[in-house]
């Protein structure tokens, strides 16, 4: 009976894990890479709440730290957990066999997370998780249906409540409404926030939401602030060069006209 009733939580774990996403309303979101408190910030969080389950076997400490300008003895000493040292992958000890057993599907690494989904995905899911005592966790996401993970930031966020149907969800979005001019209070918000059962005001957590999605745009495309250093140079070069070449072509051409 037991193993009958593991096989039947492993199903139902995989088919919440390959739910299609949902047409939701997404609030925007702007990545801002050289914004390195943010970033840091991001990585903090990210390192004390997700990495116990999720690595980015992509991404190096030693990277990681020089590109978001912090020392490396405070990333030995607050940011690098376990036996890792300063320049190993960001790995963690979780065996996936293990963890398919464990949860029917393991963990995915979150690397390439904003590559694939995009950064404005990410936010909204990080956002939107509420309760749903149907769903096999207890909870639910308004931008991955059926998502097969727990609320794992509901302490800092507090208890989500869905006060919509699905199809309301979606074409409003979670926390989108109409405010009050006058008193400022937003109304026709799909999902509230259950007041006092969070460590973090609403604002709070939408700042650590972003900051945390921020950083993981980082993880997703490291060499991207150095490109666009680089790509600068490049078009000025381009420009100089080719004033320059138009100066030789009048050069070329002056006594032929």
């Amino acid at each position: 009976m037991k193993k009958i009733l593991i096989a039947l939580v492993m199903l139902c774990l995989s088919g919440a894990a390959l739910a299609a996403p949902s047409n939701y309303n997404m609030e925007p979101f702007r990545a801002d890479l050289r914004d390195q408190e943010s970033l840091q910030r991001g990585m903090a969080m990210f390192v004390n709440r997700c990495m116990g389950c999720h690595s980015m076997e992509y991404q190096r400490f030693a990277r990681t730290g020089e590109d978001l300008g912090i020392p490396e003895e405070l990333m030995e000493e607050y940011l690098i957990l376990g036996n890792h040292g300063i320049n190993d992958l960001m790995t963690i000890s979780m065996d996936n066999d293990a963890a398919e057993g464990w949860f029917g599907k393991a963990p995915p690494d979150l690397t390439l997370t904003t590559r694939v989904h995009g950064s404005t995905w990410l936010y909204n899911y990080l956002r939107t998780f509420y309760r749903d005592d149907d769903a096999i966790f207890g909870v639910n996401n308004a931008v991955f249906v059926d998502v097969g993970m727990p609320h794992v930031l509901e302490d800092l966020q507090g208890i989500v409540v869905n006060t919509c149907s699905r199809e309301e969800l979606e074409e409003r979005g979670g926390f989108t409404g109409t405010i009050d001019p006058l008193t400022g209070t937003r109304s026709g918000q799909c999902l509230q926030v259950q007041p006092g059962t969070g460590s973090m005001s609403p604002e709070e957590f939408h700042q650590a939401m972003y900051d945390l999605t921020n950083f993981m745009t980082y993880v997703g495309e490291p060499s991207r602030v150095q490109a666009e250093r680089i790509g600068t140079f490049v078009l000025i070069f381009l420009a100089i060069f080719t004033f320059v070449a138009y100066l030789l072509k009048r050069e070329y051409w002056r006594d032929i006209h």
